[in-house]
């Protein structure tokens, strides 16, 4: 089954609690676990923070139904444990609002298939009441992309850190899950801070910038969304950005000011 949903489940305990550490748990905090397989992190959250920390609740977000069955008969007679058998990208921003869960201050974590990344970002940047906190473990290459900064800057990178503050807490070797994958991995920290300016064109904004990486910021702004050639390069000069800068050598601060100088 896990080849079918794309999982690797970590097994390194060391891993798993240096997870747990840097989530930080606080009183009348709510975890939200994301895929938790065999229940490796879910147990040890359990036996290392229900006791300690009031108020603490833990709920996983299992696709597998049989995994799910699994961990509901494990956490059978615990009240601060809720195990929901469901698809995160359809159901998380309904449980977060569910009146029934009680959800205020929560935090999320998960080691994700790696295949539902990016859309699993994207979920988080939409929801309106965002998290204080995401630790994920997720492949090493996007990891690094997504923390990237000018002059490497590209459209994850952009799209991630423009709702949060994202940073490498440490790598993961391919002997540390069951089954092994074959890339490699790491666990992520996402802080989310407000939002600065205009969501909806600032999405568009930089799927224009970068359509073609490789291509000038005046020339993608142009063949993509028609702004002309002239107000590109004046905003670009009050940006303190060459003419021929490419999309790689903007930060997400001056990504933020171009749309908010382009006249749209």
């Amino acid at each position: 089954m896990y080849q079918k949903l794309g999982q690797h489940f970590l097994i390194n305990k060391s891993a798993l609690e240096k997870i747990a550490a840097a989530l930080d748990i606080q009183p009348n905090d709510t975890i939200i676990e994301i895929g938790p397989g065999h229940g490796e992190l879910t147990l040890l959250l359990a036996k290392n923070f229900q006791f300690l920390i009031s108020n603490f609740k833990l709920i996983a977000i299992e696709k597998d139904a049989l995994f799910t069955e699994e961990l509901q008969n494990k956490f059978t007679n615990n009240k601060n444990i809720k195990i929901i058998n469901g698809d995160v990208l359809k159901n998380l921003p309904a449980i977060i609002k569910n009146p029934k869960l009680k959800i205020k201050n929560y935090k999320i974590t998960g080691n994700i298939p790696y295949y539902i990344t990016g859309k699993l970002l994207r979920t988080l940047s939409e929801l309106k009441n965002k998290p204080s906190l995401i630790i994920l473990t997720i492949q090493k290459e996007v990891a690094e992309r997504i923390c990237a900064a000018a002059p490497k800057m590209n459209l994850l990178a952009a799209a991630t850190q423009f709702w949060s503050e994202p940073e490498i807490l440490f790598n993961l070797k391919q002997e540390d899950f069951n089954p092994p994958p074959k890339i490699e991995s790491a666990v992520i920290k996402l802080t989310p801070r407000r939002l600065t300016g205009d969501g909806e064109l600032y999405y568009k904004l930089i799927h224009a910038v970068f359509k073609q990486p490789r291509k000038t910021i005046v020339n993608n702004l142009w063949e993509t969304i028609k702004i002309p050639k002239n107000e590109t390069l004046q905003i670009l000069k009050k940006l303190g950005m060459e003419p021929n800068d490419r999309p790689q050598n903007l930060s997400v601060g001056q990504l933020v000011r171009l749309g908010e100088l382009i006249k749209w």
